[in-house]
């Protein structure tokens, strides 16, 4: 016997392998065990003569019959101390069905080759193998999971880590903590705001309650970091509880988004830093993604600034709607060629058509759009770094003022059915060069589409400052807090509004779906928030306390630059749009003409007037503009 249980464990090493074998022994004496307990249970141990030998001879046949289905239904190719739901839903099926064929041998008419064991003894070993598959596939599981922590005592110091949310995401998190010994976490407490989930315990952890709870000085103590692992739609208390973590002393990451989770990209476990944007408490948009789709699938869609912050997050957006092609319209060429190898690698490559165009090539772009003749248009190239654009008024007028015209004559030209120019909130009673000629660009396209009403309509949106975008103020402030600071702040009552990139190029598409041609949509962009606060919360991000480690310096405002912004001009009427974060702007629009006429002139003397005489020329244009002049 035992000759022959050597010979038959080479013969599966060598086919299987040494894990695969392991697994079908330890699955055969846990069906031989079975199998021998159901007839003992169902003859209270005290087997008739009658059935003298059978237990074995049954066996013969019943055991390699289960293994067959459980082979069958993939158990011996799984990983023995990794057991789930659907492991355990397919052990179940494999058993069921080999009970069910044992069974069916009794309707075989005697005499048989082969006398089936007693149905009792057939139903309780049915019982009795899955629930001894089902503990040891468990056992291991569970050894998996919880054995790392064992050996805490040995020199292994995990940190103690304090969940914040014990619903579905959070129970991911503990389970898989508990598996990756090698990430040197070990969840301690769940903290909750369902009051039905207090004094319970997930994966035998407890949940204590309200994240407020770890200020008591028991809990404080014993947790050295905490994870966020909310819902996305609960921004302001994502940004509550670091502040809690932020007033305990205790490092804060949170688990990625639910999109990212979704998807499959990363795992519950890939913790992310808390980003400022996790502090501004803004709760995601709704987007109406059936209608944006309707906009966009099939269709083929030009984006100018391709390889921009804004226009590379509308590649992004646009290219997950399904386009039939996608024009990136780019004068730079390694940022034309950055956008398009993301977007290849995220399996979009087939509707690309990347292109190394100037906006200001009236030629170029008549090729283009004759060309390719796109559907759709959002012209999101420009200048736009205030500071810089003082210095050099020229260069923002003819890239944001007659770049727009030129773009806007051509879709116009080609029948494009909507176009999209993406202004800025300093476009509102501009103080700055680049505000104004963005005006310029908006006061442009509204005037074209009042002249052909059943044509292309052309509309603009305006938000306000991106965190993460070129020249934001964020990654300013990171690199002078790695420098050792000192933090530059302009003023210290300037507020700002923010959004992030997708958020801004979201509302953006969105707008796109309630356009009627004329307006200019503007998105709601919450509370503005005072940049000295901003300033305050990254140093203490990167565990430095304001003041004390990091100074923060007061520079004072720069020539064009706004203690605030505005939301609209004092001709523009407010009009819903059916959308709570977008807001629709309409005024009466000027007379195209005249407006070819002064933008025709203001090109003129692009290099004949000097800085301010060009801003005071600018001003002649625009009213409400009140230029910084030296």
């Amino acid at each position: 016997m035992a000759k022959n249980l050597e010979e038959i464990i080479g013969v599966l090493r060598g086919r299987w392998g040494l894990r695969t074998s392991a697994l079908f022994m330890a699955y055969f004496v846990c069906l031989s065990f079975s199998h021998f307990m159901a007839w003992q249970v169902r003859f209270d141990a005290m087997i008739p003569a009658t059935y003298d030998g059978q237990i074995w001879e049954t066996g013969k046949v019943v055991i390699p019959i289960s293994l067959l289905f459980l082979a069958l239904c993939r158990q011996f190719t799984g990983i023995i101390s990794f057991f789930g739901v659907r492991d355990l839903i397919r052990l179940l099926i494999a058993l069921l069905a080999a009970s069910v064929v044992v069974a069916l041998l009794h309707l075989i008419e005697p005499p048989r080759t082969f006398e089936p064991p007693p149905r009792g003894v057939i139903l309780i070993n049915f019982v009795l193998s899955f629930l001894g598959l089902g503990s040891l596939r468990l056992a291991f599981r569970l050894y998996r999971e919880r054995g790392a922590f064992r050996g805490m005592g040995n020199g292994w110091n995990a940190k103690r880590v304090a969940i914040i949310g014990a619903g579905r995401i959070g129970g991911s998190l503990a389970r898989d903590l508990f598996a990756r010994r090698g990430l040197g976490l070990k969840p301690v407490f769940f903290f909750d705001d369902d009051q039905n989930k207090w004094n319970s315990r997930v994966h035998d952890v407890p949940v204590i309650g309200k994240p407020e709870r770890m200020r008591e000085e028991k809990f404080n103590e014993s947790i050295d970091e905490v994870i966020i692992a909310l819902p996305g739609g609960n921004s302001r208390r994502v940004s509550e509880v670091i502040s809690i973590a932020q007033e305990i002393g205790v490092k804060c990451e949170k688990v990625p988004s639910i999109d990212e989770l979704a998807t499959g990209r990363v795992k519950v476990s890939q913790l992310r830093n808390i980003e400022i944007q996790d502090l501004l408490g803004r709760d995601p948009v709704g987007l109406e993604t059936d209608e944006i789709r309707k906009l966009i699938q099939g269709r083929t869609i030009a984006v100018t600034g391709a390889g921009g912050s804004i226009g590379s997050e509308l590649c992004r957006q646009i290219a997950g709607f399904n386009p039939k092609r996608l024009l990136l319209i780019e004068q730079c060429e390694v940022q034309l060629f950055k956008i398009e190898q993301e977007l290849v690698s995220l399996g979009y490559g087939s509707s690309l058509a990347p292109l190394i165009a100037d906006i200001l090539d009236r030629d170029r772009m008549h090729s283009v759009f004759q060309r390719f003749k796109p559907d759709g248009v959002f012209h999101a190239a420009a200048h736009k770094h205030v500071p810089m654009m003082e210095h050099q008024p020229g260069e923002a007028f003819k890239n944001n003022s007659m770049g727009t015209v030129i773009v806007s004559e051509m879709a116009e030209a080609a029948g494009v059915d909507f176009f999209v120019m993406i202004s800025t909130d300093k476009a509102i009673n501009p103080t700055s060069v680049m505000g104004a000629t963005k005006r310029m660009g908006e006061i442009y396209i509204q005037a074209l589409n009042a002249t052909q009403p059943e044509g292309t309509k052309f509309l603009a949106v305006r938000f306000g400052n991106v965190l993460g975008s070129s020249g934001s103020v964020v990654p300013i402030f990171e690199k002078q807090i790695e420098a050792g600071g000192p933090v530059r702040v302009t003023h210290p009552d300037v507020t700002r509004y923010f959004m992030t990139i997708p958020e801004a190029v979201g509302l953006v598409l969105q707008s796109a779906v309630h356009a009627d041609g004329g307006e200019i949509f503007v998105l709601d962009m919450g509370e503005p928030v005072k940049i000295v606060d901003l300033a305050r919360q990254l140093i203490e991000l990167h565990g430095q306390k304001p003041e004390v480690d990091i100074e923060i310096e007061f520079t004072g405002l720069r020539p064009g630059e706004k203690l605030f912004e505005e939301i609209s001009q004092g001709d523009e009427n407010l009009v819903a749009t059916g959308h709570a974060e977008i807001m629709r702007f309409i005024c009466e629009p000027e007379n195209l003409e005249e407006l070819k006429h002064a933008f025709q002139d203001i090109n003129r003397k692009l290099y004949i007037l000097e800085q301010d005489q060009f801003k005071q020329r600018l001003q002649e244009a625009i009213p409400e503009y009140r230029p910084y002049l030296t």
